[in-house]
């Protein structure tokens, strides 16, 4: 738990809960007589901070499905080869009582070594996520070429924000892409590792706080880690370009619903999440983040989405949210509540 004073030049925004005491909560309130809290000086903004700006904004190009099939095949991979294992311990036991045919029974020996039957039949079934996943990032790192060579242009349009809605109007659309729906979304921006370190009061070169990862070296730094605590790939592989054209899922992120706007051509009113968030705010450990998403297919059959930020104006007096809506940080779960 993370328990700080924020020092800042800028006006707070209006207090806020999500979630509750024993599971994930993130709280900010005014400053009470009885509080014994360590200060943490940072910024704190109603504009996205830069980083934002470059890694949620603009086209994005959709994960093969092949990663998500891959992901639900690992499971019963592993169980399987298990399972071939701890039969074949117990393979003498097995045939005795005629619960297992000789003909499953046994090894085969290849060179010094034997390998057991049943291994010849579960062994390729664990390495069909794998080439799954091999096959899923050829195809990504195809696309992302091809947008590189062929980028598409930016979409644009005239929003107006109403209480817990916004009001959209395309003006410009690309010719070579069809958009199909849209919604607007909102979410948690991960916290900046040293801030989080200095509200810990714990120093980079010692053990790492609990949650967090050892800190990457610059050549092996993750999308996420640039947020702060990103562990592990939590994007497929993506190619070296200043910009990252896979989108990094939001850890923390609830949404409104899809809209179809397949055949729309004039106004339209995108409504927000049924539970009433605060608005824009940035700061290094709580930022509380606006976008609309659209998802649209290109000439070429690729699988896109469009990202763009949008500042919502604070909201007093919001009711608490009783949960905190906490996602996969990998973007073939994303979709899932974690």
């Amino acid at each position: 738990m993370i328990e700080v004073v924020i020092d800042s030049e800028v006006s707070p925004p209006p207090a806020f809960s999500i979630g509750h005491d024993d599971d994930w909560k993130v709280e900010w309130r005014s400053l009470k007589t009885d509080d014994e809290l360590p200060n943490l000086t940072c910024e704190v903004s109603r504009e996205p901070f830069d980083f934002i700006m470059k890694t949620r904004n603009g086209w994005y190009i959709e994960p093969d499905p092949l990663h998500s099939l891959a992901r639900r095949a690992i499971r019963p991979a592993v169980v399987i080869i298990i399972l071939s294992l701890l039969i074949h311990t117990l393979e003498p036991g097995l045939v005795a009582s005629g619960l297992l045919s000789e003909s499953f029974a046994g090894s085969y020996r290849i060179g010094p070594l034997d390998y057991p039957k049943l291994l010849f039949f579960s062994f390729p079934v664990f390495i069909v996520p794998i080439l799954f996943r091999i096959v899923a990032n050829l195809r990504d790192i195809r696309r992302q070429n091809r947008y590189i060579a062929s980028p598409i242009e930016d979409i644009s349009l005239l929003l107006h924000v109403h209480d817990n809605s916004v009001e959209l109007m395309f003006q410009n659309i690309p010719v070579d892409v069809m958009p199909i729906r849209s919604r607007i979304q909102v979410g948690m921006i991960v916290p900046e590792r040293e801030k989080m370190l200095e509200a810990l009061g714990r120093d980079e070169n010692q053990q790492s706080a609990p949650g967090m990862s050892t800190r990457l070296p610059d050549r092996r730094i993750t999308a996420g880690e640039e947020l702060g605590t990103g562990v592990g790939e939590s994007i497929p592989l993506a190619i070296s370009h200043p910009r990252l054209l896979l989108l990094e899922p939001l850890r923390v992120m609830d949404s409104g619903n899809w809209m179809d706007i397949a055949s729309t051509s004039g106004r339209f009113t995108l409504n927000g999440p049924s539970e009433i968030w605060p608005g824009s705010i940035y700061s290094a450990l709580i930022a509380i983040h606006w976008e609309v998403v659209v998802e649209a297919i290109r000439d070429d059959g690729t699988r896109m989405k469009w990202v763009k930020p949008i500042l919502i104006p604070d909201r007093e007096g919001i009711d608490p949210i009783a949960k905190l809506p906490v996602r996969s940080g990998r973007v073939e779960s994303a979709d899932q509540l974690g």
